[in-house]
């Protein structure tokens, strides 16, 4: 998967923070920006597959 022409990194987060997403997806997106920023710096989430649970992660170093 590519965006704005740089290649996509697949991810994943804990289950926690998955069932976030059904509770409310505002909490869940918050937390997944703050578990990226403290974990793999330099590295944005763009993207979500809700159904494979995949993060897809940009390379912003």
């Amino acid at each position: 998967m590519i965006d704005n022409g740089k290649p996509l990194t697949q991810s994943g987060v804990s289950e926690r923070i998955w069932e976030l997403a059904v509770e409310d997806l505002d909490a869940f997106e918050r937390e997944v920006e703050r578990y990226y920023r403290l974990a793999y710096p330099g590295f944005t989430p763009v993207k979500y597959d809700f159904e494979r649970r995949i993060i897809w992660l940009r390379d912003d170093r």
